[in-house]
């Protein structure tokens, strides 16, 4: 599933070798802007006076000995003008300069980012020295016309067989993982790093344990992995404008390369903690909050990240994304989890049911779906796809009354069929982490299933009817 080292370096040194003459090495100053002095403090929020500085733009705050914190201009009302810190406040002091930043928010993009882990403000944290950028791109990216996006035609191979062969996905769609906590949609994660077939893998982690962050590298990547991708970390104890920078740094990241030609995977962890980064910081500047305590806010800033994400326009690339969901206490009606459903080309649920019966990955066929399976499949496998759908449901509408023995044999047609194929079934949906299935093999596998499985007469009359 892996292409050899010598592939993913040579064709890095001919994409270095023709851009690094033409390169950028700065990014555009936003020339002349006026000082301030802090006038409140409250929670996360600063207040300063007299600073002009449009929204999204940085500024640098002083505090006591000399330091000085970075923050970001998220309002302003009258001549007030309210900040957000990028990092953690200590020492400050009434009456503190405010200086704008002559540099606007942008990211530094470039060959030199493949390999490397870095934090939302592209600072180094694997202790290898400075990184040289190409060029830089805004933090905020630039929207393709939708007109102008390339259809999604083609499958992608992702080496987990239960996706492959009944939940295809595209390149270039964008999918939600959705899990409650504890059910494995990091380590599913982790699989599809290490067999996607992609030219560059970037990797978010926001909003995550710290301690996710050295194993994500070490164990799930790996040396090899980490050649071809680029880790932005973000994680849960940094302050909400970073975790919401880390998302919006991983995307713009991924964008770039995707200019360049280049095939994307982006993996997201997690969606969740970038909705309740932009929480605290909407809340926190006053927003009234409306759905379970999420401010209207929230609900704009998740389709404006998601969006950045798909095929590019005339052919140039893709990014083929792919976002977790932490749906709080398995409850799939969450307002974020809700919202991701309607922005996102397909879901993947992991059920806790599952997990818990001993099954890897834990994936619920029946209630997931890839919005682009018809344009990526054929007419005999997607039969095969809702042949076993059929069969899994009337197998777990019958699960209590199967369990307890209380199940006449004869009964229902499909639920005997599902009942003698149960055992295969569950071998088929289950797969070891080091274990990798590509998409002819899933689908294969799949027909080797289904096809000496006489299709009821019910079933058959049920379709036509």
């Amino acid at each position: 599933m892996t292409t050899p080292a010598s592939h993913w370096q040579d064709a890095r040194n001919l994409r270095l070798a023709a851009r690094l003459g033409a390169s950028s090495s700065q990014p555009v100053s936003m020339g002349l802007a006026r000082e301030g002095v802090l006038r409140r403090a409250v929670g996360l929020t600063l207040e300063a006076s007299g600073c002009s500085a449009p929204l999204g733009s940085r500024c640098r705050v002083e505090t006591h000995g000399g330091v000085w914190v970075d923050a970001e201009v998220v309002g302003f009302s009258g001549d007030r003008t309210f900040l957000m810190p990028s990092a953690h406040l200590e020492g400050l002091l009434p009456n503190a300069r405010v200086v704008p930043s002559r540099q606007r928010g942008e990211v530094a993009v470039g060959e030199g980012l493949l390999g490397r882990v870095i934090d939302s403000d592209g600072v180094p944290l694997d202790g290898r020295g400075p990184i040289r950028a190409e060029s830089w791109v805004g933090l905020a990216g630039k929207s393709v016309n939708p007109l102008m996006r390339e259809p999604i035609t083609r499958s992608l191979d992702v080496g987990v067989r239960a996706i492959n062969a009944l939940l295809p996905i595209g390149r270039g769609q964008r999918v939600g993982l959705f899990a409650g906590s504890g059910v494995g949609k990091s380590t599913l994660l982790g699989m599809m790093t290490r067999f996607t077939a992609a030219d560059v893998i970037v990797v978010g982690l926001i909003g995550e344990r710290g301690r996710e962050v050295r194993d994500f590298v070490e164990a799930t990547l790996g040396e090899e992995g980490l050649r071809r991708a680029v880790v932005v970390a973000a994680p849960a104890d940094r302050p909400p404008l970073a975790r919401l920078h880390g998302a919006l740094r991983a995307t713009a990241i991924a964008e770039w390369y995707r200019d360049q030609g280049l095939h994307v995977l982006l993996l997201m962890d997690s969606l969740t903690r970038y909705a309740h980064a932009q929480r605290e910081i909407g809340l926190s500047v006053g927003e009234p909050p409306t759905t379970r305590g999420y401010p209207p806010s929230v609900f704009a800033k998740l389709p404006a990240l998601v969006e950045r994400a798909g095929n590019g326009a005339d052919g140039r690339g893709s990014i083929t994304a792919f976002y977790t969901v932490l749906t709080e206490g398995d409850d799939q009606q969450e307002p974020i989890a809700d919202a991701a459903r309607a922005i996102l080309d397909g879901h993947i649920v992991l059920t806790r049911r599952i997990a818990d019966a001993g099954q890897y990955p834990a994936i619920d066929v029946e209630v997931s779906v890839s919005r682009v399976m018809q344009d990526i499949t054929d007419a005999p496998w997607r039969e095969r796809i809702r042949k076993l759908k059929r069969l899994m449901s009337a197998y777990n509408a019958q699960r209590d009354l199967i369990a307890i023995g209380a199940y006449q044999r004869g009964n229902d047609p499909v639920v005997d069929e599902a009942l003698a194929r149960w055992p295969a079934i569950l071998n088929f949906l289950g797969q070891d982490v080091s274990e990798a299935s590509d998409v002819a093999a899933s689908r294969d596998a799949l027909a080797r299933l289904l096809d000496d499985v006489r299709e009821p007469v019910v079933a058959r009359q049920m379709e036509t009817a």
